[in-house]
């Protein structure tokens, strides 16, 4: 393989890259793995669904014997860091030592593809293809579930316009519209204006389809059984009395479910380098858990003897959510971790103004490198708590220089007593993340003493508080508005022993996006406290945590256009 740094020519985009592999059939990427066709649902040559009658033989017939590798990061800049390169890289790095692995992450959002980020299917030299169909309507699954969302959104309404037999409060409806695309216009509104014939007037508004609670109860469904259970408990909104009503409540389950059955089943398609992944489920790890569904690590692990995922932003969200949400709900744990730093994330965290300079990011400066190292270290003590061996991963950038990453280096390894390796396998592929592949390989043969952060019969502030102050490094938590009443709420409506999900600033450790590095002496504020009762989790909501995000000045969508012979531009 051409490295990207060892050609003359002016470097080629993500699209040019991904076009330039010749890809195998889905079928014969997956054969080795102990896969045929009768087992897929093909959509083309490249990708296919795994049937869900497979997906419970393989249960039966195999041991989840892999070695599960989790990709995190530090906290997040604008620029990103390159967790998801790292992942397919590394996929790509263990069967290159003879390894056979497995990849698993989420599907884009058409928000994101279409705002700030672009494309998220990997880059370089270690992507996911076909990227192009990845990054845009894919097998449907995103419009599957924007369609079963707004199905119960209308069944609801529907319900409160013909008899309101449930007496819904309709100043007590939780249950948005959702919509898979940034639109800020949408966070707030008021529907049922025009007369009788359009219905009861009330607020409402949008979320992205990546934040809504079924998203989450897609990911962690093991069976469609399972998930129509999931959905069927889902709140809504509550009547005069207070007491909860449920999508069954409203008679939408059925329909849910049959809108939601195929999505269910897990999409393979393969890496640059014709390595299995499998690119499943989406939800954001800011309002949800972050991470790609059980049901596809639950493949993976019966399939290879590695399973490399990811969790999305910093180990305080993503990272911490797997550890204390999803390992328990999959009854599994990682046998090792690693962590994605670079260069110019610590530089824009060692900076000392707000906002960081991002030129000033181009220059080499090792002291900016090593004033970051306060957020590295608390990201590595954070993991570390959880009983998992760290390893971290510098994500080269062409324009790092030696000293800058040979500082990072010799940190992780004489300060931190962790083992770090350089990782290049955004423009070498494989090779570029051999000596991480083997970093971890070594990792996750040592003896775990993994242990989630909070026990579940632990009282709901407890884990709050374990949260913030054993993670996010507060001092302690207040809480705001109704959040002390909405606790107590909780533990009458019975979710006392459910896992927290905390929503959070991904900008920094802290619940304030301008506090960079590791910040001291504040203390966290909780300000609401509610059920995600088909997901089988609380969520507890801190600062400003948008569910439906809008577009910036630039949007990437600007930048793109498709040529009369299909040709995409722009997509990355």
């Amino acid at each position: 393989m051409t490295s990207l740094e060892d050609t003359d020519q002016s470097i080629p985009t993500d699209y040019e890259i991904a076009q330039a592999v010749d890809k195998s059939h889905i079928a014969d990427v997956v054969e080795p793995y102990g896969l045929d066709r009768t087992d897929l649902e093909l959509s083309g040559e490249y990708t296919a669904k795994i049937k869900l009658e497979t997906v419970e033989r393989l249960r039966q017939e195999r041991a989840a014997n892999a070695k599960l590798v989790l990709v995190t990061g530090m906290t997040p800049t604008p620029m990103g860091e390159g967790k998801t390169v790292t992942t397919v890289g590394l996929g790509q790095a263990f069967n290159r030592l003879g390894r056979d692995a497995l990849v698993a992450i989420r599907e884009p959002s058409l928000g994101p593809v279409f705002g700030v980020k672009g494309g998220a299917a990997g880059g370089g030299y270690s992507q996911v293809l076909p990227m192009e169909d990845i990054n845009l309507h894919f097998t449907g699954d995103l419009h599957a579930l924007t369609s079963a969302h707004n199905l119960i959104s209308t069944m609801l309404d529907n319900h409160v316009k013909q008899s309101n037999d449930l007496d819904v409060a309709v100043n007590w409806v939780n249950w948005p519209r959702a919509i898979d695309m940034n639109d800020r216009v949408l966070r707030e509104t008021v529907i049922g204006l025009g007369g009788d014939v359009t219905g009861v007037p009330r607020e409402d508004g949008f979320i992205l389809t990546a934040a809504s609670e079924l998203m989450a109860v897609l990911c962690l469904a093991d069976s469609l059984g399972d998930l129509k259970e999931r959905v069927a408990r889902i709140i809504v909104a509550y009547d005069s009395d207070g007491d909860p009503i449920t999508v069954d409540d409203i008679e939408a389950t059925g329909a849910v479910a049959i809108l939601l059955k195929d999505a269910l089943k897990p999409n393979v398609v393969q890496t640059i380098e014709g390595t299995p992944a499998l690119v499943h489920g989406g939800p954001f790890a800011n309002i949800a858990h972050g991470t790609n569904s059980l049901i596809a690590d639950d493949v993976a692990r019966h399939l290879a003897e590695y399973v490399v995922t990811e969790a999305g932003f910093g180990s305080d969200l993503g990272a911490e959510k797997f550890m204390d949400i999803v390992c328990r709900f999959g009854d599994m744990a990682p046998d090792a971790v690693t962590l994605v730093a670079s260069v110019r994330a610590l530089k824009y965290h060692g900076q000392d103004m707000w906002p960081p300079d991002l030129d000033e990011l181009e220059a080499e400066d090792v002291a900016a490198v090593r004033g970051g190292f306060e957020n590295l270290d608390k990201h590595v003590r954070n993991l570390q708590q959880f009983g998992v061996p760290v390893v971290v991963a510098v994500n080269r950038f062409p324009g790092d220089t030696d000293a800058e990453v040979d500082a990072v280096l010799d940190h992780c390894e004489t300060d931190l007593g962790v083992d770090a390796a350089e990782s290049t396998v955004f423009s070498d592929g494989g090779d570029g993340g051999t000596d991480l592949a083997e970093a971890l390989a070594d990792a996750a043969e040592t003896d775990s003493t993994f242990e989630p952060i909070y026990a579940l019969d632990d009282s709901i502030k407890t884990k709050i508080e374990a949260v913030a102050t054993e993670i996010y490094g507060a001092d302690g938590v207040e809480y705001h508005g109704d959040a002390e009443d909405d606790i107590e709420r909780m533990g009458k409506l019975g979710f006392e022993d459910a896992p927290v999900c905390m929503s959070k600033t991904f900008h920094s450790l802290s619940d304030d996006p301008s506090l960079k590095g590791a910040p001291e002496d504040w203390t966290l504020e909780v300000k609401e406290v509610y059920p995600s009762a088909g997901a089988g989790f609380l969520v507890a909501l801190t600062g400003d945590v948008l569910t439906l995000p809008g577009l910036p000045a630039e949007p990437a969508a600007a930048n793109m256009d498709v040529d009369d012979d299909g040709t995409v531009h722009g997509l990355f």
